[in-house]
């Protein structure tokens, strides 16, 4: 504590008291970050998929719901680069806007997966005592009960399309997210950082923003870049079983269950949007392994 006092005596705004020297580090962790070439793919493949499905208006050679019967099941060719499929609708075009609504469903539930994961862990990790005790039992409730089967049962509640699909998964999801939270912010509090703007007065909002939030970045950002992958497969995967998009709208999931009719005439109407969700799955895993593997200390030692 005499170091913190040291530096509390040094700056009038608590805000700025004791900044513990791995925030200073960041600049060169995303140095590091571009030279780890498993981090740079999957960085590489996500950037490149996201652009393409975002420019799906320019990139799309025709309308995705656009019918012509007399081309249905046609053959990969210059004016249907990816084929098409049972109403003569070109693939390429229905797998970019399709993308469209997967990434952007899968990025809409992680983001609201990390903002309750990340309030409910702090304020357990944080508080302890009953707030702790009342928040981890209700993590372990609801991490009891098989995900799967308690976003079929919100969904059938809810009814079928992506925004209730993307509200069940948030709710069978959260939990996960805010038990790590909880424990870094667990190993953060007892530090001299935080002993430090606690003695100064430094209000618990400001607390949380300047002080324990950005030291616990390191697990947050690789949860939940390892999470977007995993919810991705999660809106794919329930849209399959028809709890998604409805016809004609087109989905990577649903475009799955509609090829598995016809797998053997045109097998590209399974083949490419599995190939996609693979790709941006295995995309945002080797950029969260890299991340992992630049923020988890005891990664960096056996490393070196």
């Amino acid at each position: 504590m005499s170091a913190a006092a040291g530096s509390m005596a040094g700056h009038g705004d608590p805000g700025l008291v004791l900044v513990p020297p791995q925030l200073a580090s960041r600049p060169r962790l995303l140095r590091s970050l571009l030279h780890d070439r498993t981090a740079v793919l999957g960085l590489v493949i996500v950037a490149t998929m996201s652009v393409a499905v975002v420019m799906a208006p320019v990139l799309s050679p025709h309308d995705p719901n656009a019918v012509d019967v007399a081309n249905r099941f046609a053959s990969p060719s210059w004016k249907f680069p990816f084929g098409t499929d049972h109403l003569g609708r070109d693939v390429l075009s229905r797998l970019l806007h399709g993308g469209r609504l997967s990434i952007g469903t899968a990025v809409g539930a992680t983001a609201a997966i990390s903002a309750i994961g990340l309030l409910l862990g702090m304020l357990a990790g944080y508080y302890a005592g009953l707030v702790d005790i009342v928040i981890s039992r209700v993590i372990e409730v609801v991490q009891t009960v098989p995900g799967l089967l308690l976003a079929l049962a919100i969904t059938a509640v809810l009814g079928t399309g992506l925004r209730n699909v993307a509200i069940a998964i948030v709710i069978t999801s959260w939990a996960t997210y805010a038990r790590i939270v909880r424990g870094a912010v667990l190993a953060e509090r007892e530090k001299d950082y935080v002993e430090g703007a606690r003695a100064v007065g430094t209000s618990t909002r400001r607390l949380f923003q300047r002080h324990l939030l950005p030291n616990i970045l390191g697990p947050v950002l690789v949860i939940t870049t390892l999470e977007l992958g995993v919810i991705l497969l999660a809106v794919s995967g329930l849209s399959f079983l028809g709890l998604g998009v409805k016809p004609p709208a087109a989905e990577w999931g649903a475009m799955l269950s509609e090829g598995r009719t016809y797998l053997s005439r045109a097998p590209q109407m399974m083949f490419y949007p599995g190939a996609a969700i693979f790709l941006m799955v295995l995309g945002f895993n080797l950029l969260g392994d890299g991340l992992r593997d630049l923020l988890d200390p005891r990664t960096r030692s056996r490393g070196g």
